[in-house]
């Protein structure tokens, strides 16, 4: 009995040094279960990927966060792309892919698993050149067209704020610009820091005053993962307090930070 007292404080020092280690080497395996941390992107969204104008370096908060977690875990890290958010969420929610930034809906909590928020967005709307709209709140009116990409946060509950307006679906944000061009919207919708994306392609489009909306960003990865969720929490916090976040915004060109 007293042997067992006297190395008591080394088995309590061995059990309570046992889940840390367990930790290091399960979350790895459990948030990238291919040896590889897959990173869904879509282009033309500072929150997911943009290119440098110049260089061709990718920039943006899904690629990376997604670089600094692997890093931070010892995992290689590949990009997969896809046309849009709801493609990646899909992709997430099939296990294709580990990891992404998006919008935290409610809708896509149903599907995939979210980090605490790393950032929250302005919602708005883009208009061409020459459009006599002024301001978000002249929007919905009858006859006024707004354009939401398919699968998109805005797609679905734009149709409860808007009472006049119509909603008309959009492909992929690449193609607002042929759209206005044909005249087919008036407006498209979604979080400022894609539609300042947009506007700086589309010569003379501009992004409107006012909001319609604030959506809180987070990282998102397959459900059910609890320690990768776990270490997740403690990534974003560190990420955000770091200012890690706020440089990567900067990095990506991100405008629209809501400022609340």
């Amino acid at each position: 009995m007293v042997a067992l007292l006297r190395r008591l404080p080394l088995l309590l020092v061995l059990l309570c040094s046992a889940p840390q280690h367990l930790h290091a080497q399960t979350v790895p395996a459990q948030i990238a279960p291919t040896g590889t941390l897959r990173v869904g992107v879509y282009p033309g969204s500072p929150l997911s990927m943009v290119r440098d104008k110049a260089t061709g370096e990718a920039r943006g908060m899904s690629v990376e966060l997604g670089d600094e977690a692997a890093r931070q875990l010892g995992l290689p890290v590949r990009r997969i792309e896809y046309r849009t958010v709801a493609e990646i969420v899909a992709a997430i929610s099939a296990g294709e892919v580990d990891f992404t930034v998006s919008n935290a809906s409610p809708a896509r909590a149903k599907e995939v698993d979210f980090s605490p928020t790393v950032l929250s967005l302005e919602l708005g709307y883009l208009v061409p050149d020459g459009s006599a709209l002024a301001s978000a709140v002249d929007i919905d009116r009858a006859g006024i067209r707004v354009g939401v990409t398919r699968g998109s946060t805005s797609e679905r509950t734009l149709p409860d704020i808007l009472k006049n307006a119509r909603i008309v679906t959009v492909p992929a944000v690449g193609e607002v610009g042929s759209m206005f061009e044909r005249g087919a919207i008036d407006a498209y919708a979604t979080n400022k820091p894609i539609l300042f994306e947009t506007a700086d392609t589309i010569p003379k489009s501009r992004v409107l005053p006012g909001r319609w909306g604030v959506e809180h960003v987070a990282i998102a990865i397959p459900r059910g993962q609890v320690l990768a969720m776990s270490w997740l929490r403690e990534f974003v916090e560190k990420a955000r307090s770091g200012g890690l976040i706020a440089r990567m915004a900067e990095r990506a060109g991100l405008r629209g930070a809501a400022m609340e």
